[in-house]
């Protein structure tokens, strides 16, 4: 504290001004993005670096969650409805502050993020912004087609919050040719799209809706899914394997591949996905090694997860890019995520070394009965330096609330 002769004769020679910002300095991390890795890292700063100031950037007011979405979107058991939590409250909860704003740009030499409620000064900025979808591979460069297609037939992939507006337009749908595609890899939390097709199909059947379910998929089917989308469900699924979308005509209800053009009534559509708009101009995109274009995921060290072009920055969540050539993205999961905010927090506060994370994932693999699937992820290097990855599967018949258990945990560390 000053004292008051001591503040006197400061405001006398013009210097309190002075004096109050040098003793107020704090060094300063600005956190972009209010997913499972932002809230992470936030979360932890705050819990390991007291003496650093945290501030939390989202334009939305408020943390939606896609886990267990799924089975809520067609009311299967006693699914609960996406977790919803207030930033501003979280933020005072925890301790640190939150900006509801557009993150707009980053000014690297400056050290500060350009958002639309103005300048955030950093010392470390701690980038975990999602993804984009990327409209252009479908030729529809025209926003206003984009915006079309999104209005009336999104599959709600980006943000949690679209889920309600998803579920209003299932409720609404009396019958007919029910369209689902899974991007291609890589994409946000891979076994998502396979689940929903599963609970869609389970829903026609118990619903008796007449019509079918059509899966357009240019990846691989997930084995654990394949006995019931190909043999459970055969009456409601008709899966097309190896097949890439190439464009979409959201006025006339169709969509073209390779090979067939397809009429819809409804459609749950998701184009091929991005690291989210920020990263783009700030440079922070991945090259691809062959072409020297960008690869549409951003660049970080697999490790301490900075940008290897500004060590002031890290790249965590579901816009993080290649992280191994054995294996390719880290999972695009909440869980992973929420890692990588605690890795980069550790570090940040000086009190943890880069370490690799791991993920856990719980997806309902098949319905009445009910079949759970867990599976683990797990990474180490190898001798000559290589990142490998260890996935392990668990099936269990009948799961009771192993999920909601599961989801419950993960909210408790951030929320």
């Amino acid at each position: 504290m000053i004292s008051t002769v001591r503040r006197r004769l400061l405001f006398a020679s013009g210097l309190l001004s002075l004096y109050r910002p040098l003793r107020a300095a704090v060094r300063q991390v600005v956190v972009v993005g209010g997913g499972w890795g932002g809230l992470a890292a936030a979360a932890q700063l705050r819990q390991q670096a007291p003496d650093i100031g945290v501030t939390l950037v989202d334009r939305h007011a408020a943390f939606h969650s896609f886990a267990l979405g799924n089975r809520w979107l067609v009311d299967h058991g006693q699914a609960p409805a996406p977790m919803r939590r207030d930033y501003a409250a979280v933020a005072a909860a925890r301790g640190y502050r939150f900006v509801q704003a557009e993150a707009i740009g980053i000014d690297r030499s400056g050290q500060r993020l350009m958002t639309s409620a103005g300048a955030l000064p950093y010392d470390w900025l701690v980038l975990s912004p999602g993804i984009r979808e990327d409209y252009s591979a479908w030729q529809l460069s025209d926003p206003a087609a984009a915006d079309l297609l999104k209005k009336r037939f999104s599959g709600a992939m980006v943000h949690a919050g679209d889920l309600p507006a998803l579920k209003a337009r299932l409720q609404a749908f009396t019958g007919g040719d029910l369209l689902l595609n899974i991007p291609p890899l890589p994409y946000r939390c891979p076994p998502a799209p396979y689940e929903r097709a599963l609970l869609l199909a389970w829903w026609l059947k118990t619903q008796r809706i007449p019509g079918r379910l059509i899966i357009v998929d240019p990846n691989p089917l997930m084995p654990v899914f394949r006995h019931a989308l190909l043999e459970r469900f055969r009456d409601q699924v008709t899966y097309l394997d190896h097949a890439r979308v190439r464009s979409v005509d959201p006025e006339r209800g169709t969509l073209s591949t390779d090979i067939d053009d397809i009429r819809f009534d409804m459609a749950l559509l998701s184009p091929p996905q991005q690291a989210a708009g920020l990263l783009w101009p700030a440079g922070l995109i991945r090259a691809d090694g062959n072409t020297g274009a960008p690869d549409g995921w951003a660049a970080q060290n697999a490790l301490d997860l900075r940008s290897p072009g500004d060590e002031r920055i890290f790249i965590i969540g579901d816009a993080a890019g290649v992280v191994s050539p054995l294996f390719g993205h880290y999972p695009k999961t909440g869980h992973v995520a929420s890692r990588m905010g605690a890795i980069v927090a550790g570090q940040i506060a000086g009190q943890r070394a880069p370490m690799l994370p791991e993920g856990v994932c719980h997806l309902l693999s098949g319905v009445d009965p009910d079949a759970g699937t867990r599976i683990e992820t797990s990474y180490r290097l190898r001798s000559d330096g290589f990142l490998l990855q260890e996935v392990r599967q668990v099936s269990r018949q009948n799961p009771v609330g192993e999920d909601v258990a599961w989801a419950a945990g993960q909210y408790g560390g951030f929320l």
